[in-house]
Protein backbone atom coordinates (compact mmCIF):
# COMPACT_ATOMS: atom_id res chain seq x y z
CA UNK A 1 0.00 0.00 0.00
CA UNK A 2 2.55 2.22 0.64
CA UNK A 3 4.39 1.32 -2.72
CA UNK A 4 1.39 2.59 -4.39
CA UNK A 5 0.95 6.03 -2.20
CA UNK A 6 4.48 6.31 -3.18
CA UNK A 7 4.27 5.66 -6.86
CA UNK A 8 1.07 7.57 -6.81
CA UNK A 9 2.60 10.80 -5.40
CA UNK A 10 5.49 10.41 -8.01
CA UNK A 11 2.92 9.70 -11.02
CA UNK A 12 2.10 12.99 -12.31
CA UNK A 13 0.26 11.53 -15.06
CA UNK A 14 -2.30 9.93 -12.49
CA UNK A 15 -2.42 13.42 -10.04
CA UNK A 16 -3.31 15.51 -13.20
CA UNK A 17 -5.92 12.79 -14.56
CA UNK A 18 -7.67 12.06 -11.37
CA UNK A 19 -7.79 16.08 -10.79
CA UNK A 20 -9.43 16.73 -13.80
CA UNK A 21 -11.52 13.95 -13.73
CA UNK A 22 -12.58 14.91 -10.63
CA UNK A 23 -13.38 18.17 -12.00
CA UNK A 24 -15.66 16.78 -14.55
CA UNK A 25 -17.30 14.41 -12.05
CA UNK A 26 -18.19 17.74 -10.04
CA UNK A 27 -18.95 19.99 -12.98
CA UNK A 28 -21.43 17.13 -14.49
CA UNK A 29 -23.11 16.54 -10.82
CA UNK A 30 -23.90 20.17 -10.06
CA UNK A 31 -24.72 21.08 -13.43
CA UNK A 32 -28.16 22.43 -12.90
CA UNK A 33 -26.75 24.88 -9.87
CA UNK A 34 -23.61 26.40 -11.69
CA UNK A 35 -25.61 26.89 -14.96
CA UNK A 36 -27.32 30.27 -15.10
CA UNK A 37 -30.43 28.86 -17.69
CA UNK A 38 -31.70 25.94 -18.71
CA UNK A 39 -30.05 24.06 -21.27
CA UNK A 40 -33.25 24.13 -23.55
CA UNK A 41 -34.42 27.81 -22.50
CA UNK A 42 -34.30 29.74 -26.02
CA UNK A 43 -34.79 33.56 -26.47
CA UNK A 44 -34.79 34.88 -30.05
CA UNK A 45 -33.92 38.23 -28.93
CA UNK A 46 -30.33 37.06 -27.70
CA UNK A 47 -29.33 34.68 -31.10
CA UNK A 48 -26.09 34.29 -31.56
CA UNK A 49 -25.08 37.06 -29.20
CA UNK A 50 -21.33 36.67 -28.57
CA UNK A 51 -19.76 36.13 -25.14
CA UNK A 52 -20.38 38.70 -22.95
CA UNK A 53 -20.57 38.86 -19.07
CA UNK A 54 -24.68 37.57 -19.54
CA UNK A 55 -23.88 34.52 -21.52
CA UNK A 56 -20.01 33.55 -21.21
CA UNK A 57 -20.01 31.46 -24.06
CA UNK A 58 -22.31 33.11 -26.24
CA UNK A 59 -25.52 32.18 -27.55
CA UNK A 60 -26.25 29.50 -30.48
CA UNK A 61 -29.44 30.38 -32.95
CA UNK A 62 -31.93 29.30 -30.78
CA UNK A 63 -30.81 32.28 -28.19
CA UNK A 64 -29.96 29.46 -26.03
CA UNK A 65 -27.01 29.54 -23.37
CA UNK A 66 -24.06 27.84 -24.59
CA UNK A 67 -22.61 27.67 -21.47
CA UNK A 68 -25.33 26.24 -19.73
CA UNK A 69 -25.57 23.75 -22.57
CA UNK A 70 -21.80 22.50 -22.52
CA UNK A 71 -22.07 22.15 -18.76
CA UNK A 72 -25.29 19.92 -19.14
CA UNK A 73 -23.04 18.27 -21.89
CA UNK A 74 -20.82 17.04 -19.69
CA UNK A 75 -23.25 14.52 -18.15
CA UNK A 76 -23.83 13.12 -21.36
CA UNK A 77 -20.78 12.59 -21.87
CA UNK A 78 -19.98 10.73 -18.44
CA UNK A 79 -23.03 8.56 -19.45
CA UNK A 80 -21.29 7.69 -22.36
CA UNK A 81 -18.23 6.79 -20.49
CA UNK A 82 -20.21 4.78 -17.68
CA UNK A 83 -22.86 3.10 -19.63
CA UNK A 84 -20.84 2.10 -22.83
CA UNK A 85 -17.71 1.17 -21.15
CA UNK A 86 -19.95 -1.24 -19.13
CA UNK A 87 -21.53 -2.93 -21.66
CA UNK A 88 -17.29 -3.38 -23.58
CA UNK A 89 -16.42 -5.05 -20.18
CA UNK A 90 -19.67 -7.28 -19.35
CA UNK A 91 -19.16 -8.67 -23.20
CA UNK A 92 -15.50 -8.52 -23.32
CA UNK A 93 -14.52 -10.03 -20.43
CA UNK A 94 -17.22 -12.46 -20.25
CA UNK A 95 -16.41 -13.80 -23.19
CA UNK A 96 -12.38 -13.49 -22.38
CA UNK A 97 -13.16 -15.76 -19.09
CA UNK A 98 -14.84 -18.16 -20.99
CA UNK A 99 -12.52 -18.83 -23.85
CA UNK A 100 -9.38 -18.62 -22.24
CA UNK A 101 -10.66 -21.38 -19.51
CA UNK A 102 -11.97 -24.05 -21.75
CA UNK A 103 -10.00 -23.23 -24.49
CA UNK A 104 -11.00 -25.25 -27.77
CA UNK A 105 -13.23 -24.56 -30.29
CA UNK A 106 -14.79 -22.26 -27.63
CA UNK A 107 -11.34 -20.39 -27.98
CA UNK A 108 -11.12 -20.48 -31.53
CA UNK A 109 -14.53 -19.24 -32.13
CA UNK A 110 -14.61 -16.33 -29.78
CA UNK A 111 -11.17 -15.32 -30.87
CA UNK A 112 -12.59 -15.82 -34.54
CA UNK A 113 -15.20 -13.25 -33.94
CA UNK A 114 -12.42 -10.95 -31.51
CA UNK A 115 -10.09 -10.40 -34.81
CA UNK A 116 -13.26 -9.83 -36.90
CA UNK A 117 -14.57 -7.23 -35.00
CA UNK A 118 -11.16 -6.02 -34.01
CA UNK A 119 -10.28 -6.01 -38.36
CA UNK A 120 -12.98 -3.77 -39.06
CA UNK A 121 -13.73 0.35 -38.62
CA UNK A 122 -15.75 0.71 -35.27
CA UNK A 123 -17.32 3.82 -36.89
CA UNK A 124 -18.76 2.05 -40.01
CA UNK A 125 -19.62 -1.31 -38.02
CA UNK A 126 -21.54 1.05 -35.54
CA UNK A 127 -23.30 2.68 -38.37
CA UNK A 128 -24.49 -0.75 -39.37
CA UNK A 129 -25.49 -1.29 -36.27
CA UNK A 130 -27.69 1.86 -35.99
CA UNK A 131 -28.77 1.64 -39.45
CA UNK A 132 -30.88 -1.64 -37.38
CA UNK A 133 -32.09 -0.46 -34.00
CA UNK A 134 -32.74 3.17 -34.55
CA UNK A 135 -30.96 6.47 -33.99
CA UNK A 136 -30.89 7.78 -30.49
CA UNK A 137 -27.99 8.29 -28.23
CA UNK A 138 -28.91 4.84 -25.88
CA UNK A 139 -28.66 3.58 -28.82
CA UNK A 140 -25.44 4.56 -30.39
CA UNK A 141 -23.63 4.04 -26.93
CA UNK A 142 -25.12 0.54 -27.36
CA UNK A 143 -23.94 0.21 -31.16
CA UNK A 144 -20.72 1.73 -29.71
CA UNK A 145 -19.68 -0.64 -27.41
CA UNK A 146 -21.00 -4.03 -29.29
CA UNK A 147 -18.38 -3.47 -31.78
CA UNK A 148 -15.53 -2.83 -29.20
CA UNK A 149 -15.60 -5.39 -26.98
CA UNK A 150 -12.83 -7.57 -28.42
CA UNK A 151 -9.89 -5.38 -26.34
CA UNK A 152 -11.05 -6.75 -23.06
CA UNK A 153 -11.66 -10.02 -24.79
CA UNK A 154 -8.24 -10.27 -25.56
CA UNK A 155 -6.59 -9.06 -23.03
CA UNK A 156 -8.38 -11.20 -20.49
CA UNK A 157 -8.35 -14.85 -22.64
CA UNK A 158 -4.38 -14.71 -22.29
CA UNK A 159 -4.64 -13.89 -18.83
CA UNK A 160 -7.27 -16.29 -18.13
CA UNK A 161 -4.73 -18.74 -20.03
CA UNK A 162 -1.54 -18.56 -17.80
CA UNK A 163 -3.98 -18.12 -14.66
CA UNK A 164 -5.84 -21.46 -15.21
CA UNK A 165 -2.59 -23.75 -14.96
CA UNK A 166 -1.17 -22.07 -11.93
CA UNK A 167 -2.01 -24.40 -8.61
CA UNK A 168 -4.83 -22.33 -6.76
CA UNK A 169 -6.79 -23.37 -9.80
CA UNK A 170 -5.65 -26.73 -9.60
CA UNK A 171 -6.45 -26.93 -5.62
CA UNK A 172 -9.85 -25.62 -6.42
CA UNK A 173 -10.70 -27.99 -9.07
CA UNK A 174 -9.54 -30.91 -6.30
CA UNK A 175 -12.02 -29.56 -4.41
CA UNK A 176 -14.54 -29.98 -6.66
CA UNK A 177 -15.47 -26.08 -7.02
CA UNK A 178 -17.46 -25.43 -10.35
CA UNK A 179 -16.32 -23.72 -13.11
CA UNK A 180 -18.37 -20.38 -12.72
CA UNK A 181 -17.18 -20.13 -9.01
CA UNK A 182 -13.46 -20.59 -10.21
CA UNK A 183 -14.18 -18.32 -13.24
CA UNK A 184 -15.20 -15.37 -10.79
CA UNK A 185 -13.76 -16.26 -7.67
CA UNK A 186 -10.54 -16.48 -8.32
CA UNK A 187 -9.42 -15.95 -12.15
CA UNK A 188 -11.70 -12.78 -12.28
CA UNK A 189 -10.36 -10.89 -9.75
CA UNK A 190 -6.81 -11.55 -10.88
CA UNK A 191 -7.91 -9.74 -13.95
CA UNK A 192 -9.08 -6.19 -12.46
CA UNK A 193 -6.04 -4.55 -12.70
CA UNK A 194 -5.58 -4.89 -16.37
CA UNK A 195 -9.65 -4.20 -16.67
CA UNK A 196 -9.02 -1.18 -15.20
CA UNK A 197 -6.26 0.01 -17.10
CA UNK A 198 -8.16 -0.94 -20.17
CA UNK A 199 -11.86 0.73 -18.77
CA UNK A 200 -9.49 4.28 -18.52
CA UNK A 201 -8.29 4.34 -21.56
CA UNK A 202 -10.99 2.99 -24.00
CA UNK A 203 -13.33 5.81 -22.34
CA UNK A 204 -12.13 8.62 -24.42
CA UNK A 205 -12.39 6.33 -27.88
CA UNK A 206 -16.03 5.95 -26.59
CA UNK A 207 -16.56 9.55 -25.89
CA UNK A 208 -14.87 10.63 -29.56
CA UNK A 209 -16.85 7.80 -31.22
CA UNK A 210 -20.44 8.59 -29.54
CA UNK A 211 -19.62 12.25 -30.63
CA UNK A 212 -18.65 11.84 -34.05
CA UNK A 213 -21.83 9.45 -34.86
CA UNK A 214 -23.85 12.42 -33.16
CA UNK A 215 -22.27 15.14 -35.52
CA UNK A 216 -23.78 12.73 -37.84
CA UNK A 217 -26.88 13.04 -36.74
CA UNK A 218 -27.47 9.65 -35.93
CA UNK A 219 -26.32 10.29 -32.00
CA UNK A 220 -28.04 12.38 -29.53
CA UNK A 221 -31.01 14.34 -31.28
CA UNK A 222 -32.11 18.08 -30.63
CA UNK A 223 -32.43 19.79 -28.65
CA UNK A 224 -30.02 17.53 -26.17
CA UNK A 225 -26.95 19.51 -25.20
CA UNK A 226 -24.24 16.82 -26.69
CA UNK A 227 -21.04 17.96 -27.73
CA UNK A 228 -21.15 16.31 -30.96
CA UNK A 229 -24.54 17.70 -32.13
CA UNK A 230 -23.32 21.42 -30.83
CA UNK A 231 -20.54 20.80 -33.21
CA UNK A 232 -22.89 19.74 -36.38
CA UNK A 233 -25.25 22.83 -35.96
CA UNK A 234 -22.30 24.58 -35.88
CA UNK A 235 -20.74 24.14 -38.94
CA UNK A 236 -23.47 27.21 -40.79
CA UNK A 237 -21.95 29.74 -37.95
CA UNK A 238 -18.54 28.79 -37.70
CA UNK A 239 -17.45 32.33 -39.79
CA UNK A 240 -19.96 34.12 -38.24
CA UNK A 241 -20.33 32.66 -34.37
CA UNK A 242 -17.68 30.63 -34.13
CA UNK A 243 -17.81 30.43 -30.37
CA UNK A 244 -20.74 27.73 -31.04
CA UNK A 245 -17.69 25.27 -32.41
CA UNK A 246 -15.03 26.64 -29.97
CA UNK A 247 -16.45 26.09 -26.42
CA UNK A 248 -17.74 22.67 -27.08
CA UNK A 249 -14.74 21.32 -28.95
CA UNK A 250 -12.29 22.80 -25.95
CA UNK A 251 -14.83 20.70 -23.53
CA UNK A 252 -14.58 17.60 -25.76
CA UNK A 253 -11.13 17.79 -25.93
CA UNK A 254 -10.45 18.79 -21.96
CA UNK A 255 -12.64 15.34 -21.30
CA UNK A 256 -10.28 12.92 -23.60
CA UNK A 257 -7.36 14.68 -22.28
CA UNK A 258 -8.40 14.13 -18.84
CA UNK A 259 -9.38 10.42 -19.22
CA UNK A 260 -6.04 10.44 -20.77
CA UNK A 261 -4.02 11.39 -18.58
CA UNK A 262 -5.60 9.40 -15.72
CA UNK A 263 -5.62 5.98 -18.37
CA UNK A 264 -2.03 6.92 -18.56
CA UNK A 265 -1.40 7.21 -14.90
CA UNK A 266 -3.29 3.95 -14.17
CA UNK A 267 -1.26 2.23 -16.52
CA UNK A 268 1.79 3.29 -14.73
CA UNK A 269 0.51 2.44 -11.44
CA UNK A 270 -1.07 -0.88 -11.69
CA UNK A 271 1.88 -2.28 -14.59
CA UNK A 272 4.51 -4.15 -12.04
CA UNK A 273 6.54 -4.01 -15.26
CA UNK A 274 6.41 -0.29 -15.84
CA UNK A 275 6.97 -0.18 -11.36
CA UNK A 276 9.88 -2.49 -11.74
CA UNK A 277 11.65 0.41 -14.08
Amino acid sequence: MNEILYIYKKNRYLRMGTIMVGFLVLVAIFAHVIAPFDYDEANRDVRLEPPSSDHWFGTDEFGRDVFSRVLYGSRIALRVAILGVSIQVLIGVTLGLISGYFGRVTDQIVSFLADLTWSLPPIIMSMAVISIIGKGLDNTIIAISVVSWAQYARVVRAKTSSLKNMAFVETALAYNESHPSILFRYILPNTIPSIIVLVSLSIPNTIMSTTALSFLGLGAQPPSPDWGLALSSSILYLLNAPWLAVFPGIALVYTVFAFNLLGEGLRDLLDPRLRAR
